[in-house]
């Protein structure tokens, strides 16, 4: 009985996290440099917007040469490894977990 319920807690706590779960990890990991000041545009409105087309940020080169929009699949590329989805951005901090990543393209996709 010990044993199916440490398993039930496991489970549940490796479940995959919502928009709830992706607001408190924006908050932790992304907020102070995302809040619309020199160190990131704000991401409001961003998921489904043109790569690199917030209005007053001064977007690096590989961004900006990347084309498209922020997709679902975009986001996450670009949280799970930024220099390599765009060579040259500005962004140095990743997102290792596939769960975290998909909790904060949840929560991005909330800030309309």
């Amino acid at each position: 009985m010990i044993r199916v319920a440490a398993a039930l807690a496991l489970s549940l706590a490796a479940a995959p996290a919502f928009a709830a779960d992706g607001q408190q990890l924006f908050n932790m990991q992304c907020k102070m440099c995302h809040a619309g000041g020199p160190m990131g545009p704000s991401l409001t409105g961003v998921a489904g917007a043109k790569i690199a087309s917030k209005d007053g940020f001064a977007y690096s080169p590989g961004l900006k040469a990347k084309g498209g929009t922020w997709t679902d699949a975009n986001l996450d590329a670009f949280l799970k490894a930024p220099a390599q989805f765009a060579p040259g951005t500005k962004m140095m901090i990743s997102v290792p977990s596939d769960e975290n990543r998909q909790a904060i393209v949840a929560f991005l996709k909330t800030l309309k």
